[in-house]
């Protein structure tokens, strides 16, 4: 069966596929020097990002537009780029980006696990092919970094740190040599990475079961740090026009308070940074209380509206939207949440319908 045939009606499109009309409208006013292996050049790139009213194309990332520019000189350069953050914070999106804009594919990605082996890294072989035949290209698997050297493309690595440090360090020599042996082909044997090759690496540094890097390894990487958005008003526009995006036809029908946006986003905002509006202490929760977690909140409850209530977003579907966010990391996250229930939001409650809502709703669990 042809893999187009397996992925009609696919859930999610690909960047290359969502943008496809965007890429092609920066392709053709593109008059910037471009840098050797990139389809577009670094201005175009950094408008395909961070949006151009001019040319409609729409803002992708809601961050430090500083961050892109760094980054976009660092994959112009010998070394690699590592995104570390929080959970939640766009750093896969970030990385698909990026791979979209400069080599037209995201495809080219590993993903990180205590399982992963030098095999998913460099290459693997058909060993029926091999037996049959000998080492060649034809019985040889290559990886997509394989593929990304050969045709000096954007390789994407997510999760880095969950692999064990034996299986990260493979990455060293390919770095710094541009280069990967193929022993069992001959002793001359290699690849060298055309231009426009580099790697991109997420690593999430807050969860359980990471491995931490080695210097070595370090060394190749630029590292940047993407941070959760701090502006309350920001992020409450934010999950406002993400929902839209989620939600597509369906958003037509719905009806969406902005209050209970706002509280959604407050709540979200005031337990992740540890204090309240009103300057009140707060313990934070283990849990991930990220931009991306509320927007997922925001979406669940919306399909709950839509379906089983009257179409009407309520403060009662974000609180039972929420248990699953707050509740499924830590026992001590559901002292602290209902800590904050019972003194700030209870205080609110008083004061405000939608918040008096959210806090009688609440209360059952």
């Amino acid at each position: 069966m042809d893999i187009n045939t397996l992925n009609q009606g696919q859930l999610k499109l690909s960047a290359e596929q969502k943008y496809a009309e965007q890429l092609s409208r920066l392709k053709a006013q593109d008059q910037q020097r471009k840098p050797q292996g990139w389809q577009l050049s670094a201005h175009a790139v950094r408008k395909f990002i961070l949006g151009d009213s001019a040319l409609d194309i729409q803002k992708k990332f809601y961050g430090d537009d500083a961050l892109v520019d760094r980054a976009l000189v660092t994959l112009m350069g010998n070394q690699g780029l590592m995104l570390v953050g929080e959970p939640g914070t766009a750093k896969s999106m970030l990385s698909e980006l990026f791979s979209t804009a400069i080599s037209g594919s995201s495809q080219y990605t590993i993903q990180g696990t205590a399982g992963t082996t030098e095999d998913h890294i460099k290459y693997s072989w058909n060993y029926a092919l091999l037996l049959a035949e000998g080492p060649s290209e034809k019985s040889m698997i290559a990886s997509p970094l394989f593929h990304a050297m050969r045709h000096g493309q954007i390789a994407r690595f997510e999760e880095i740190t969950r692999c064990p440090p034996e299986i990260q360090d493979v990455l060293v020599s390919l770095l710094s040599e541009k280069q990967m042996m193929i022993p069992e082909m001959g002793q001359d044997q290699s690849l060298y990475a055309k231009h426009g090759f580099n790697i991109i690496a997420t690593a999430n540094l807050r969860d359980r079961g990471v491995h931490e890097m080695s210097a070595a390894l370090k060394r190749r990487f630029n590292f940047e740090t993407v941070k959760p958005i701090r502006d309350r008003q920001f992020e409450i526009e934010l999950v406002n026009l993400q929902l839209k995006q989620q939600l597509g036809e369906l958003y037509s029908e719905i009806q969406i308070q902005a209050p209970v946006i706002e509280l959604l986003v407050t709540i979200f905002n005031e337990l992740r940074t540890g204090q309240s509006l009103q300057g009140a202490n707060l313990k934070t929760p283990d849990a991930v209380m990220s931009t991306a977690e509320a927007v997922n909140i925001a979406h669940a409850a919306g399909l709950q509206a839509i379906y089983l209530g009257d179409g009407i977003l309520r403060a009662e579907h974000i609180a039972q939207q929420l248990i699953g966010v707050v509740f499924k990391d830590n026992p001590e996250d559901a002292k602290r949440l209902h800590y904050y229930i019972d003194t700030v939001v209870k205080e609110r409650a008083r004061k405000d319908a939608d918040w008096k809502a959210f806090y009688a709703a609440s209360r059952e669990f």
